[in-house]
């Protein structure tokens, strides 16, 4: 009966943990994303201004 519940507990902290490390990631991986998706429009603003003021 001990080692089940040994065996149980082990497995609710392994999900536990195992959740913690996921959304741990997948928060890195939203605020990459998000300085992507910044530096993706700083880049074409700087872009469509430099070619504007050439033409112009």
């Amino acid at each position: 009966m001990g080692r089940i519940l040994l065996i149980v507990a082990a497995a609710v902290l392994a999900l536990f943990l195992l959740g913690s490390v996921l959304g741990f990631l997948f928060g890195l991986l939203k605020w990459a994303l998000i300085i992507g998706l910044v530096a993706a429009a700083a880049v074409f603003a700087t872009r469509l201004l430099r070619s504007s003021r050439v033409r112009g």
